[in-house]
């Protein structure tokens, strides 16, 4: 996974950056073929933003999330990202599933 970090109108404290990699850690157990992720941290006025792009094989995922404190605004992020990973994760196998019986019906044509 390569992790890209990077701060609008925010110091990346390394604080910060270990909170972040460790929240990703996290995303990584539940799906391991994460390709790119870019989290960017941003201010704007009395709002802490979060953004992650991440890029899976086959599909980008764009999540964003506005609090008045940036850990929770990470925190938020993390756990939107984890639904729709898993939701993607799930979709994989199912259509992997389905794929695997309709071929196995071909196989064996009665």
């Amino acid at each position: 996974m390569n992790l890209i970090l990077t701060g609008d109108h925010v110091e990346i404290t390394p604080a910060l950056r270990d909170y972040v990699n460790s929240k990703m850690e996290k995303i990584s157990r539940h799906f391991d073929h994460l390709i790119d992720v870019n989290v960017i941290l941003s201010v704007e006025k009395h709002q802490q933003k979060a953004e992650a792009y991440i890029h899976l094989r086959g599909k980008d995922i764009f999540v964003e999330v506005e609090s008045a404190d940036m850990y929770a605004s990470i925190d938020s992020l993390v756990d939107k990202l984890d639904r729709q990973i898993l939701k993607y994760k799930e979709k994989n196998i199912e259509r992997r599933n389905h794929d695997a019986l309709k071929n196995q019906e071909f196989d064996h044509p009665e």
